[in-house]
């Protein structure tokens, strides 16, 4: 996913694709330590689609609007975690 695709999206449609590329990440992982991941290159494009979309978050956060800004501490503090 390209960064100008996701600027596009509103906030709950980041929200709803960080969870999505977060859950297909894991699947990727599970895949790579059972050794049937095809594409070893996924994993690092999926973090960094992860990346800008947190990038984003933070970018709308810094603007002005408080409802990306709170998602993006909560997702941050979810992400150390988890």
């Amino acid at each position: 996913m390209k960064i100008g695709e996701i600027r596009q999206l509103k906030n709950d449609e980041l929200h709803a694709e960080l969870d999505r590329l977060r859950r297909h990440l894991f699947d990727l992982r599970s895949q790579a330590v059972t050794e049937k991941l095809e594409d070893p290159a996924q994993l690092t494009k999926t973090k960094r689609d992860i990346a800008r979309i947190f990038t984003v978050l933070q970018e709308r956060a810094r603007t002005g609007d408080e409802a990306a800004g709170q998602y993006h501490r909560e997702a941050i503090a979810t992400h150390r975690r988890g």
